[in-house]
């Protein structure tokens, strides 16, 4: 994606399943967890930067001895600089008593980190600013050890004011109106509440008070918890918790809106937002990996035992198609599939702008993200070609010429790398008068691939706001002289905010946005927009699942192609001397692409949960009203 938005967080869960002793004699080391984690957090950093966090437990520790760690950092790189943290915490102490090289024990009781329950975070935020305190896991402490809840999740909640507000009616004062706090307190009150029931059960059983503990680790149930928590919860999430002796768990939303995935062998339990992070690191097959299903639980007890569990009752499964389309790593096996489908389905809408001229069209694609999508639209340009070559050998008979054939036959998909990000200056630009023209520079391209007689057609993820391509690319691509230039979404147009984990909340912000309102004023319609702000205000005091989408009437006047063509005039920098031209692909073909996964409401204002409508409300009654500032 040629525009940067803030996107997804990582999670990751670690539960070892055999003594930290058996993982020393056959992997060489009792820091076998910590390494993983690392590695299982560097194959999900593409979905966080600005942040990330460390958590870990160790079982069955004496009273007094430290059995829970934690470690956070905001760093620019933050996941090296915690496990720098970890390692120098590790050296030191093997460094100061180098009799503990061999005893694992005495490493498991005198080393920080090393336990055998882990928890890793990759923050890419959305909510709140990108300080510490706002960095997973967040940790939730009492001197019971039932009652210390670790905690850590890809999500967004819609309704944080009401979860708030239920903490507050149950006698609580959350420290801040956070979705994560409020979930973490919801959780830890319920959490309070099994605890003292369990306990009372256990002393008229005649258990003694220190008898009490294991008891209550035994009879604890996770999942009737995460049920009366999670009563109210309107969003997307993938919610991660450890308990401080030693149970923990994942659930998923009952759309199934944010992925989870699992792998359990005899050695371990592992837990993460992707299936190729797994695969990789653990060195296990495609179908070894399991998805976790909507509305579930993965919940795995102090005693090793595994289950999954139906939390909520599952809804009508909108999985997000972005994370198809970009977030999540394309070396996942479907993913990878879909993302050459996305480029192979928008290629009829190419030949048309091209008007079927192959011969003077010259292919590629910005950013590398988009390159898998342009391999699959290069592969339907080829068969493409194969079927008109196939057309003229037949027409042409047995009185063809070698020479004819070899004309023919020669004729191939055009394939340049037009343009080269330069990481390096992209380090230097700042937010002063002189970034325009810097950012001018951050592609160098590649003198001499495109002929002026040339159509030139770049592919990208998505295109949402548009910025850096009316301020860098489309000035760099129009250097090498092109008749025109053909810009490609391999996505439909973003025309409405995510509240859900992807940090698309203004709707001001989309191109597409300000084109259906260039067009309302073009066609002397503005007073659509003063009903349409005029219906999201009668509706904003009324309950969520009363709440319906008014600003699907804000785009309702216009086609796709209309509003992609105004994209195009409001993309082209003063100046440029090519055609340009903005191409969208269908939310039909997204669908047939991604059959899997048909989250779509930031396409097609379809939300999966009922706050989705108030979110979205919300953001145009901040448009209208001159407000810059989220909608949730």
């Amino acid at each position: 994606m040629s525009d940067a938005i803030k996107h997804e967080c990582g999670i990751s869960l670690i539960r070892l399943l055999k003594p930290l002793e058996y993982y020393k004699e056959k992997y060489g080391t009792a820091f076998y967890g910590v390494n993983k984690m690392y590695l299982m957090m560097e194959k999900q950093h593409n979905r966080g930067q600005d942040g990330a966090g460390f958590a870990s437990i160790k079982l069955d520790m004496s009273p007094g001895e430290r059995y829970m760690s934690r470690v956070r950092s905001v760093q620019q790189q933050p996941i090296q600089d915690i496990f720098d943290q970890i390692n120098h915490r590790i050296n030191n102490s093997l460094t100061e008593r180098p009799e503990m090289e061999h005893d694992v024990q005495m490493q498991k009781k005198e080393i920080p980190y090393i336990g055998e329950l882990l928890l890793g975070h990759v923050r890419y935020g959305t909510f709140g600013k990108n300080s510490i305190e706002n960095v997973h896991p967040f940790l939730r402490q009492n001197n019971w050890m039932h009652r210390n809840l670790i905690v850590a999740g890809n999500f967004n909640m819609t309704n944080v004011t009401e979860l708030f507000s239920n903490l507050v009616e149950l006698g609580q004062h959350p420290k801040e109106m956070a979705d994560t706090i409020t979930v973490m307190e919801k959780i830890g009150h319920f959490l309070d509440d099994a605890v003292a029931k369990i306990y009372k059960e256990i002393k008229k059983e005649g258990y003694s008070k220190r008898e009490a503990s294991p008891q209550i680790a035994k009879r604890l149930n996770v999942a009737k918890i995460l049920r009366k928590s999670s009563k109210n919860w309107d969003g997307g999430y993938a919610m991660a918790g450890l308990l401080g002796h030693g149970d923990a768990f994942v659930f998923r939303d009952p759309a199934g809106i944010r992925p989870t995935y699992f792998y359990k062998d005899e050695e371990v339990v592992v837990v993460a937002s992707e299936r190729p992070a797994i695969q990789t690191v653990f060195n296990v097959d495609y179908d070894e990996v399991k998805e976790l299903d909507p509305g579930n639980a993965i919940i795995i007890k102090k005693n090793g035992k595994v289950h999954l569990e139906e939390i909520l009752k599952p809804t009508e499964r909108k999985a997000c198609s972005f994370e198809r389309i970009y977030f999540s790593r394309g070396s996942d096996k479907e993913i990878y599939q879909e993302r050459k489908m996305l480029g192979k389905l928008v290629f009829p809408q190419i030949l048309k702008s091209i008007d079927n001229d192959l011969l003077n069209t010259v292919f590629s694609y910005i950013p590398n993200t988009a390159e898998t999508s342009f391999l699959g639209m290069v592969k339907e340009a080829q068969n493409y070609l194969n079927n008109k070559k196939e057309e003229q050998i037949i027409a042409m008979g047995p009185d063809i010429t070698r020479e004819k054939l070899h004309e023919i036959l020669d004729v191939r998909p055009r394939i340049e790398k037009v343009a080269i990000k330069d990481a390096k200056l992209r380090t230097f630009i700042t937010q002063d008068s002189s970034r325009d023209d810097l950012v001018t520079h951050v592609y160098d391209i590649s003198y001499g691939s495109v002929e002026k007689s040339d159509n030139l057609v770049i592919i990208d993820d998505s295109i949402v706001r548009g910025t850096t391509l009316k301020k860098s690319i489309l000035k760099i691509l129009d250097r090498l002289s092109p008749k025109k230039i053909i810009v490609v979404s391999s996505a439909p147009q973003i025309r409405y905010p995510d509240c859900y984990g992807i940090d698309m909340a203004k709707l001001e912000d989309f191109v597409a946005f300000r084109a259906a309102y260039e067009l309302h004023k073009e066609r002397g319609t503005e007073d659509t927009i003063q009903q349409i702000y005029q219906k999201c205000l009668d509706q904003a005091n009324d309950r969520d699942s009363e709440v319906i989408n008014h600003v699907k009437e804000f785009y309702a006047p216009f086609t796709p192609d209309e509003i992609s063509n105004k994209i195009g005039e409001i993309l082209s920098p003063n100046g440029i001397k090519a055609e340009v031209q903005i191409i969208y692909q269908t939310i039909e073909n997204l669908h047939n692409a991604c059959p899997k996964n048909l989250g779509d409401w930031y396409f097609t204002g379809d939300y999966p949960t009922p706050g989705g409508n108030r979110v979205v409300n919300r953001a145009f009654i901040n448009f209208y009203e001159g407000k810059n500032q989220r909608a949730y």
